[in-house]
């Protein structure tokens, strides 16, 4: 659950008036979804609280469960109200949208980033892609064609809060010579030392595992060889960690393990209940694999790994036989196919 869904949810449930809501402003373009508002009503259950702008009585979270309520004849619904400006409340709507509910097509979340990229100019790519659920380089495209979107002075915050320089290369090449000299240090230590992110400190760490320079070489995106020799990157040696140890992936798997938490069909059964507490508890310890590893007991070593190597073939057959390597056809394909459908493009 993210901080905004927790501080929503402390907040009292009230009986509003449906007459007294505004449904419009709704990041959906296509509007509402008949056969979602058919589902919400096969349920035959209470419905979830919706969430509500206060100053403008605006439905941030909810629609279809008011067209859900009014098809059962009901004049009150149950509603969180939200404080806040507009600007606030859409994100806020894309927000939730993202973590449960009916997904937002890829179409509806470009257009939410350029919405949020005008009205936070100075946020990463990274932190609006968090938000809406599509790549950080899709976002970069459509900020290159938001007019007057910020950035001019080389500074964007990330998703930590942070302000970095759009031009990391010194901090790359820094955590480069950090990790080479001490390979025992944490992302997390790194990036603070580097001034980078953790996400950044990842990608050099990776970068240096496969012989590659820490700070690429920046150039046009969609740029490639069109012509003569393709040029292959120089490729350079180094012993930076200890042996055993594999790159992380570098695609949030939070925001997958969220927008499964929303499936019906996994959150109301025990099965799948079971399954997202796993998938939960991988997400929330992975920024933590590096300490975890660090404080295995010597004597312990040999039973955990051999233990790790039987729940990761365990979840290889588990993969095979749900048959997760089928690719959903999508025109966002920066994202693995997983983040695509979780994102809701498939």
């Amino acid at each position: 659950m993210t901080p905004e869904e927790e501080a929503i949810n402390r907040q009292p449930v009230l009986a509003m008036e449906i007459g007294d809501l505004d449904l419009r402003g709704s990041p959906r373009l296509a509007g509402i979804d008949a056969s979602h508002v058919e589902a919400l009503l096969a349920a035959q259950r209470d419905l979830p609280p919706i969430v509500v702008h206060r100053p403008t009585m605006r439905v941030i979270d909810g629609v279809h469960r008011v067209q859900a309520a009014l098809r059962r004849g009901e004049s009150t619904i149950a509603g969180r109200l939200f404080d806040g400006s507009e600007d606030e409340a859409f994100l806020l709507s894309v927000l939730l949208n993202a973590s449960h509910g009916l997904p937002l097509a890829l179409a509806d979340r470009k257009r939410a980033a350029e919405r949020i990229i005008a009205a936070y100019p100075k946020w990463s790519d990274r932190r609006v892609a968090a938000v809406t659920g599509i790549s950080p380089g899709t976002v970069a495209d459509v900020r290159r064609r938001v007019a007057g979107a910020g950035g001019s002075d080389g500074r964007r915050i990330g998703q930590d809060g942070r302000v970095r320089p759009l031009d990391c290369s010194a901090g790359r090449r820094l955590a480069g010579q950090l990790m080479t000299e001490n390979p025992n240090l944490s992302l997390r230590q790194v990036a603070k030392a580097a001034a980078i992110s953790p996400e950044t400190a990842r990608d050099v760490r990776n970068r240096l595992l496969s012989g590659a320079d820490p700070a690429p070489a920046r150039r046009p995106r969609g740029a490639g060889a069109t012509s003569g020799k393709s040029r292959t990157p120089e490729r350079r040696p180094l012993n930076l960690v200890r042996p055993g140890s594999l790159p992380e992936p570098a695609p949030d798997r939070s925001v997958i393990v969220n927008r499964l938490t929303g499936d019906p069909a996994l959150r109301y059964t025990d099965t799948g209940r079971n399954l997202l507490r796993l998938l939960t508890l991988h997400t929330r310890w992975t920024e933590q694999w590096d300490a975890i590893v660090d404080n295995v007991p010597p004597h312990c070593s040999d039973v955990v790994a051999d233990l790790a190597r039987q729940f990761a073939d365990q979840w290889a057959d588990f993969a095979t036989r749900v048959g997760a390597g089928q690719r959903i056809p999508d025109d966002d394909t920066e994202f693995p196919v997983a983040y695509e459908w979780a994102a809701g493009t498939g």
